[in-house]
């Protein structure tokens, strides 16, 4: 195991006689990468978790219940395998039908309980127009999706800059490493010569 010098933080900025002027850029793309990196994350973030949060808030204020009536009755479970059929909270779907809040009727499919004669009353969502939607998110899992989608668009919005960043710091690379061979080209063969 060979000895390793004490680090030299921030070493391409301080000055130096092998510091090179590809250091000094390769530095000053670091530093910039890093900030659009952290600016890009933190701006699609907040905005996506915004804007996630304001839709589900507009459902909460525009998606009511209203009571459906059952058109049909329900299925039932086949008796040898119930879990078959059954979806969600033990319920079946089945054709309903309800008013909008303009009064026109509409009809659909709707979760209901097993075997539910027609006529039955059950809660179903639908938006301002009458149609059929899901239960809008609570506030808690509104907070949790919008969170989320936060994360993961600020994840997301990190990955162009970083891409780009070490692009160009490869075509940096590049270039430090033809300068060396030049340099290496001109100057290694006065060092190969004997001295006796």
């Amino acid at each position: 195991m060979g000895f390793r010098g004490p680090r030299v933080r921030l070493w391409r900025w301080r000055r130096s006689p092998l510091r090179r002027r590809c250091d000094v850029v390769e530095a000053w793309v670091v530093l910039g990468v890093w900030l659009v990196t952290v600016l890009a994350g933190v701006v699609a973030g907040w905005t996506a978790a915004r804007s996630a949060a304001d839709g589900l808030a507009r459902q909460r204020t525009a998606w009511r219940p209203t009571t459906a009536l059952v058109t049909q009755r329900a299925p039932s479970p086949p008796t040898a395998d119930p879990e078959a059929a059954v979806g969600q909270n033990g319920q079946v779907w089945a054709k309903v039908r309800w008013s909008a809040p303009d009064g026109s009727p509409h009809t659909g499919r709707a979760r209901v309980r097993p075997g539910s004669a027609a006529g039955t009353r059950v809660t179903v969502w639908a938006d301002d127009r009458g149609r059929l939607v899901t239960r809008p998110a609570t506030h808690a899992e509104a907070r949790t999706r919008s969170a989320v989608v936060g994360v993961l668009a600020g994840a997301g919005a990190t990955l162009v800059p970083c891409a780009a960043g070490r692009l160009l710091r490869a075509r940096l690379e590049r270039r430090r490493m033809d300068q060396w061979d030049a340099e290496w080209a001109r100057f290694g063969p006065l060092w190969s010569r004997k001295t006796w």
